[in-house]
């Protein structure tokens, strides 16, 4: 069996495109994981990605991780609800300028509470500031990320409302799998 997989890719072409959400209630800090962890990194791409059938990573090995995230100006930044990480946003520059948001998303019971916005927010304006932490990367001129039908079913709108414009739209199909994970009947808090 398969299924019917659409994915939209979307993008910024100015810093005065972002449109940011008001910040949600409560004790919400966003903060940059600055010492790339590989383990750290797997927890909350299996965390977020693992009900919406993220799994390009999971076969990675240790050494793959460490690549990635070593890499010079890619950065993770993590959404934490009083202490407990909540999602994350994880930067990938990219040549002549261009960012792209490799992953972003909530853990499953953090969804729904209006962090998803905020982070976003937060995220594009990191990769829009992002020569001044990395002065060795050119100053960012475009962010760009893709979203598919299997997301969350208010990603396409919360990248809407914060000001990025779809190019391109690609339709496959792809075999149908469980989601791994994180575990079954991970969900709410």
């Amino acid at each position: 069996m398969s299924i019917t997989v659409t994915t939209w890719s979307l993008e910024q072409t100015s810093p005065g495109d972002l449109r940011p959400a008001a910040e949600p209630s409560g004790d919400i800090r966003i903060v940059r994981a600055e010492v790339p962890s590989p383990e750290f990194s797997r927890f909350l791409y299996s965390a977020v990605g693992g009900d919406i059938r993220w799994t390009d990573r999971l076969g990675l090995t240790y050494a793959q991780w460490q690549e990635i995230l070593g890499r010079p100006g890619v950065e993770t930044w993590v959404a934490y609800d009083r202490g407990t990480p909540a999602g994350y946003v994880e930067l990938d520059p990219q040549d002549d300028g261009v960012v792209e948001i490799m992953y972003f998303g909530l853990i499953p019971a953090f969804r729904g509470r209006r962090i998803g916005g905020h982070l976003l927010s937060y995220g594009v304006a990191r990769a829009w500031d992002l020569a001044e932490r990395w002065p060795e990367r050119p100053p960012t001129k475009r962010v760009w990320l893709h979203t598919c039908s299997l997301d969350g079913e208010h990603a396409m709108d919360n990248y809407l409302r914060r000001g990025f414009r779809l190019f391109d739209t690609k339709v496959t199909e792809e075999p149908e799998a469980p989601s791994p994970g994180p575990w079954p009947g991970a969900g709410t808090i």
